[in-house]
């Protein structure tokens, strides 16, 4: 069996190093302007080429994430602005606007195109197609099961497939959302989206006005239930007749509040049970690796170029054990699951590569990732005489149970002493930008700290 490439997000040149250090063989950086990830983007044209740089000295692989949906505004400048980013020579273009991916092979023809998912390719015919305009690889919808991508393997054996196991997962159809361009003209097709379907919002009756059609807002006692509230009419229509269960008011126009627009009302047409109703949870395959890597898939992404130097290094370390198990005929580690839960997450989803109920891929409690089992609490800086010097990120304290994640392979320990840079006992580090010491045996270099939240045997 083939082992299929790892592929992580690099936010910045420190967490380009962390995939590499944790297990990584390839990274995908973009630039602001041209990919969709124009906030929290470390990546200038110095960035961009020290990364390819250093991935190559590495012996590993740099992807330049180009997938913006142009407007003729970017078309007119893209060329220029590309020309300098093809000559660093990455090892290929994630691209998904057919203008600006024939523009690239008509003035570069040996340049490497990937097709990103915002092109969503959902069938092999389709990758037959882009495979005829010279693109190398495809990078597949997350609407697809396993059986559908093993039936583009089968129909496309000679084409490069790429498939997310890993990350955030979008209300709308990969990646291609409207909310926040129309909530607050950020528009997330352009790389500025503000995760407007993690909002909180409230759900309030609506009558309709008979002549225009428009949903009109009710005054509500403001402790109205939804859920209550439909649960009562539902049990007062059976009661009534019989075995009818749904009551007429179930097709009734409702309206949504959103928490930081209080008396914006926003018509739906459909009964919800819960406020965060467009809140995915969390993508997680990792007990699909196998399954994957032998239909013969050439690259595993993890998504997440705006998340912590924590989440790259543990996604990395935890999806590399896997892909090695899988190869080398182990079964599923499922201790691995574990090992995410150190995440933060708003719970986690096999996505649709599997086909489950549907109330299985949205979380309706909370809008936020939520700590689990570890608490990402610092970043190892230095190692001397059996001293760790750690760069705190969040508060922890002496007795507390912590957890070095390291490439080597990750430990657990008590912390039973912790010192200033002045060689002063503490007992606490109440979080950046303090610096402390620990004493631990090494190796630690490059090293990352939590605080575990529950007992490693629990």
């Amino acid at each position: 069996m083939k082992a299929p490439e790892l592929l992580l997000p690099a936010g910045s040149l420190e967490k380009m190093r962390a995939a590499y250090d944790f297990g990584a063989d390839a990274v995908y950086a973009g630039q602001p302007r041209y990919s969709l990830r124009a906030r929290n983007n470390d990546f200038r044209m110095e960035q961009i080429a020290q990364g390819i740089q250093e991935a190559h000295q590495r012996g590993k692989k740099f992807f330049l994430t180009s997938n913006v949906i142009a407007h003729n505004d970017k078309i007119r400048t893209y060329l220029r602005d590309i020309e300098p980013i093809i000559a660093m020579r990455p090892d290929a273009l994630i691209m998904a606007d057919p203008g600006l991916i024939m523009m690239v092979k008509e003035k570069w023809p040996e340049a490497v195109i990937h097709l990103s998912v915002q092109a969503n390719t959902t069938n092999y015919a389709t990758v037959k197609f882009w495979q005829k305009m010279g693109v190398e690889r495809i990078i597949l919808s997350r609407e697809l099961s396993l059986d559908e991508i093993e039936k583009i393997r089968q129909e496309c054996p000679d084409m490069e497939l790429e498939v997310f196991v890993h990350g955030a997962l979008c209300i709308a159809y990969s990646g291609r959302c409207l909310l926040s361009g129309y909530f607050n003209r950020r528009d997330p097709n352009q790389g500025t989206c503000t995760n407007a379907c993690r909002w909180e919002y409230k759900t309030h009756g609506a009558d309709v006005d008979p002549n225009t059609g428009e949903a009109l807002g009710q005054a509500m006692d403001k402790g109205f239930n939804f859920e209550d509230a439909k649960n009562d009419l539902d049990n007062q229509f059976s009661s009534t007749c019989g075995d009818q269960k749904r009551h007429p008011k179930a097709d009734a126009i409702y309206l949504l509040e959103e928490k930081g627009r209080p008396g914006e009302m926003m018509p739906i047409m459909e009964d919800e049970h819960g406020t965060y109703i467009m809140n995915s949870k969390d993508l997680r395959a990792i007990e699909h690796v196998e399954r994957l890597a032998k239909i013969g898939v050439d690259s595993l992404k993890i998504e997440g170029r705006t998340k912590s130097l924590y989440y790259v290094a543990r996604t990395a370390q935890t999806y590399r054990r896997a892909i090695d198990d899988a190869v080398a005929g182990r079964p599923f580690n499922p201790h691995l699951i574990t090992e995410l839960e150190g995440l933060a997450n708003r719970g986690y989803t096999g996505g649709l590569l599997e086909r489950r109920p549907a109330n299985d891929y949205q979380n309706y409690e909370t809008g936020t990732s939520v700590l689990q089992r570890s608490h990402f609490v610092g970043t190892v800086r230095g190692y001397e005489n059996g001293m760790a010097e750690i760069e705190t990120m969040n508060r922890f304290s002496v007795g507390d149970m912590i957890e070095i994640i390291h490439p080597t392979g990750n430990r657990t320990m008590k912390l039973e002493q912790m010192f200033n840079l002045d060689g002063e006992p503490v007992q606490v580090a109440a979080g950046n930008p303090v610096r402390v010491r620990i004493p631990v045996e090494g190796p630690v270099e490059g090293g990352l700290i939590s605080r575990l939240l529950q007992p490693e045997n629990a």
